[in-house]
Parts: C-alpha cells; structure tokens; sequence
C-alpha cells in the first residue's frame, strides 16, 4: 500500500482572482508611485479641474496618501470655484457648507461685500450715515466718500434755498415793476437773452402777442430785441431819422425763470426838441456854458404842462463866497466851472443841466431814475474828493436834494419845486471848507 506524502513545510496559498493578479503586477513601485503623487500635487496647484490620479497604479502603501489627495484636489476646485464667483460679483449665492478653515477668509469677505452692496445701495438712495468697519483703508475710503457726500449735499441745499430766495424776491421785484409801469406812458418790454422773443410787453391788450399789428409798436422795436449790452445797467438813448427820440433804461433781470432783458423806454422827442430851440445865447449862461434860469423857466413850464414824469436834483455848491473873498472873483469863477464840467462828464448832454444862482444849480432828467442820479453824484464826489495834478488839487463840497415829480400827480410849479429842494439843502448838515482844501489856488 502506497503512502501519500503531504508536504507540511508551505502553507497553503488561495488562488488569487485574475484581475487583481493583473492589477499588483501592473502597479507601481514606492519610487515610482512618490513620482506620480509629485505631479499630481503640482498639477493641482495649476490647474486642478484638470489634475487627474488612477490610485490602482499606485503602490499599496502610497495609494492612502493618494486618496488624500484627491480630496484635497476636490477642495481647491471648490475654493477656486467659490472665488471665482466671489471676484465676478456674483454676491447673492450661498455660503458653502465646507468648514475647512480655506474657507473662512473668503466666507468673512463674502459677507462683508453683501453688507457694503447694502449700505451701497442706501447711499444712492441718499442715506449718507452709512458707515463701513473692519475693512481697513477700504473703510477710510468709504468713510470719507459718504462724508463728502454728505456735506455736498448739505451745501446744495443750502445753495438751493438761496436760489429759491432770490427767485422770490425777484418775482416780486419783477411784480413790482410791472404794476407800476403798466398804466404809465413809458413802454415796458421784457426779451428774452436767447431767441429774442418779447416776454411781456405793457402796452399789449388782452391776449395779443403780435407787435408787429399793434398801434403802440416802436420805431426802435428791432434796436430793443437786438440789443446785447453786458453793463448791469445802461441807460442810452436813440434818435430816429424821423426826429423821434428815446430814452431807455436797459438792465438784466430773470423773468420766469428765463434769462431776459427789460427795456424801459421813454419818448423825449419834446424835450430834445426845447432843448434844441432854447440853445441860443439868450439861455446860456455866459461864465459856465450851461443852461441859465431863464432856460430852466421855460423849459420846465413845457415839461409840467405835459405832465412828463421827471427827477430833479438840486445842486448847492459850498465854498463859493469863501474862495471869492480870499481869493478873487477870477479864481472862484474857475473853482465853480471845474464843478461844472465835472458833472457835465457824467451825464448825458441831452439832460438838462442849469445854472439857478451863483452856486445854485439844478439837473432834469426824464422818468423816474432817482437811483441813477444818487450813484452818478457818489462817482462825482470821488472825482472831487481825489487829490491830482490838475491846477485844482483841492476838496470840492457841494450838497444836493434829489425830487422825483409824478407828472399825473404833480400840481407844484418849478418855484415850488425849487422851495422844496432848498428847504431839504437847508436841514442837510454842511462840510465845513477847509483852508487846506482850497490851498490848490494859490
């Protein structure tokens, strides 16, 4: 009988399956393997939606440390996802459920941006209170934007209700002049700065807008519209071929909410007309060259029988009696034209300027232009009071009343006036003259 005989030194093997059989002769070694996870590594830090790792390849030992990596090749395509996002604006997506501190940087800068589009937001709405912390120099910048914000905007308003102050006082100003000129001869038109379109026009009837039909149209109508001086205030004048001639006072002013110019226009065809007749020698005052009394007389008497609106100022010049008795009548004759020519400088040499007494004398204009003559007489002052290098380098005092006379309303004679005039004189305080003052005549 044959024995059997067993072999008890090995152990026995199972039979591996042929697939894993195949697998661990194909994987790699430990080397190779550290190799493959190096470049996967790298891969993921360039780019790692594309890194991509087989863990059968690997060695058995390394393929823990290769499933390790590829959840970490996971959380940065998921970092590099949300950052994406993040840097595109795209602030209303959820924050991510991942709690791996990566996140928690761009988790706090998530949040942080949400809040700033908010106070964003209310800032353009013109809530400028928001206030921006925990974001460094960015805070400080948004900080002082919304301060600057807010003060500018403080200032405009405050700018606003100024405007709106003014536009209120000169509606009523505007109001004003017109009820006043709107029953009166002198014509008022307004025109507009741009297309020259007249606004308002106080001898229009009811609803007519047309000048060229209208009985009271001007001769100078075309000069007004085109008229484009730049002085505040400019009085002027023009005379037609006709003979025609007119006075008009011209400034800017806004007329409902409009740019425009105001053109107050008088007719004073009559008083060039007298002027012109009463220029001989028989009206002239022979020491000076201006009108004299008896001018003055006739003129006037023409001027309130018409019942012409007119403004008189009465001049008293000081010093006269003094200069003549230290002096000589020669030097006080000088003393009283150097007055004279000075004040025929400035004004027009259509106004009526007369010589009453010896130091009395007395200036007509047509309308009611009372502030026109108070500034001319502050300018003539300061041309008095100003030391030069002419022969009279001496302080010139003269005192004057100013009438404005209501040519409807009037019922006082030139005397009348006159009294009136000297009797104001009379209450103002007079400036003593110096002998310094009239040193300049030795």
């Amino acid at each position: 009988m044959d024995l059997e005989h067993n072999d008890m030194s090995q152990p026995a093997q199972a039979p591996q399956p042929p697939e894993e059989a195949q697998r661990e002769n194909q994987a790699l070694t430990v080397e190779e393997s550290c190799q493959r996870l190096t470049a996967y590594l790298e891969d993921i830090l360039r780019d790692a939606r594309q890194a991509q790792l087989e863990i059968d390849q690997l060695s058995p030992p390394c393929r823990t440390l290769g499933e390790a990596m590829q959840s970490f090749r996971d959380l940065a395509v998921e970092l590099v996802s949300y950052s994406t996002r993040i840097s595109k604006g795209h602030l209303s997506q959820a924050l991510p459920e991942n709690d791996s501190f990566l996140f928690s940087g761009l988790k706090t800068l998530h949040a942080n941006l949400r809040n700033l589009t908010r106070q964003a937001q209310q800032v353009t709405k013109g809530d400028y209170t928001q206030q921006v912390t925990n974001m460094g120099e960015f805070s400080v910048a948004f900080n002082a934007m919304t301060r600057q914000l807010r003060e500018r905007e403080n200032r405009l308003k405050e700018e606003i209700q100024r405007a709106q102050h003014r536009a209120e006082i000169i509606q009523s100003y505007t109001e004003m002049l017109v009820d006043l000129l709107e029953q009166r001869n002198e014509w008022l038109l307004v025109v507009d700065r741009e297309n020259q379109e007249i606004l308002h026009c106080n001898k229009h009837a009811s609803g007519e807008r047309d000048c060229n039909s209208c009985q009271h149209r001007l001769s100078i109508h075309n000069n007004l519209l085109m008229w484009d001086g730049e002085e505040r205030y400019q009085v002027w004048e023009m005379e037609e071929d006709s003979g025609s001639c007119f006075r008009i006072i011209s400034f800017p002013i806004e007329w409902k909410e409009r740019p425009s110019r105001v053109h107050i226009v008088m007719d004073i065809t009559a008083e060039k007309m007298n002027a012109r007749h009463l220029s001989d020698e028989n009206y002239q005052d022979i020491d000076t060259g201006v009108h004299n009394r008896r001018f003055l007389d006739e003129f006037m008497g023409q001027i309130l029988r018409e019942r012409q609106d007119i403004t008189m100022c009465y001049l008293d010049l000081e010093g006269v009696s003094s200069i003549n008795a230290l002096y000589g009548r020669e030097i006080g004759d000088n003393y009283i034209q150097n007055f004279v020519e000075v004040v025929r400088k400035n004004f027009r040499s259509g106004d009526t300027f007369a010589r009453v007494q010896d130091d009395k004398f007395c200036l007509v204009l047509t309308g009611n232009v009372k502030h026109l003559i108070e500034r001319k007489m502050s300018e003539i002052r300061t041309i008095f009071q100003r030391d030069d290098d002419r022969l009279f380098s001496h302080r010139c005092s003269f005192r004057y009343s100013i009438l404005e006379v209501e040519g409807e309303s009037n019922h006082h004679t030139l005397d009348d006036l006159l009294e009136q005039a000297e009797a104001d004189l009379q209450r103002q305080k007079p400036a003593p003259l110096r002998r310094s003052d009239i040193d300049g005549f030795d």
